[in-house]
C-alpha cells in the first residue's frame, strides 16, 4: 500500500498531501483584504513553496482551481497567472465565483501535481 505524507497538518486540514507521485494542495489564499492582483501573487508564491516542499515545481502542475469572490476580477487575477505560469506547462483549469471563508479573501488557488 503506497504511503500518505501529510505535510502542515493541523486539526482541520493539511497544507498538502503526498500519495502515488502527485501532490494535493489545500486552497490557498491571500492577504486578506489586500488587491485581487496581490491576493493571487501570494497564493502563487505559497504554492511555488508548497511544490517545492513536495520536491516538484509548477511545470508538473496537472490542474488548478482558482475560485474568486467575485468574477469581475477575472481578468486583474489572469494578469497575474498569466505572467506566472510556465509557457509550454499551462495545466488543465476552472476558475469559477465562489463565496469564500472570509469577505476578506478575494481568490484562492487549489493545485494537484505530479511529482518530479
Amino acid at each position: 500500500m503506497a504511503e500518505i505524507i501529510r505535510n502542515h497538518s493541523g486539526p482541520r486540514m493539511s497544507q498538502s498531501v503526498i500519495h502515488n507521485g502527485t501532490v494535493y494542495l489545500a486552497g490557498q489564499v491571500g492577504t486578506e483584504n489586500a488587491s485581487v492582483a496581490e491576493q493571487t501573487k501570494d497564493c502563487l508564491a505559497k504554492v511555488d513553496k508548497l511544490l517545492a516542499e513536495a520536491g516538484t515545481d509548477k511545470t508538473r502542475i496537472l490542474t488548478t482551481q482558482i475560485w474568486m469572490a467575485d468574477m469581475a476580477d477575472f481578468a486583474e487575477m489572469n494578469a497575474v497567472w498569466d505572467a506566472w505560469v510556465p509557457q509550454g506547462h499551462t495545466p488543465a483549469r476552472a476558475a469559477g465565483e465562489s463565496k469564500l471563508a472570509t469577505p476578506g479573501y478575494r481568490v484562492e488557488v487549489l493545485v494537484i501535481a505530479a511529482l518530479a
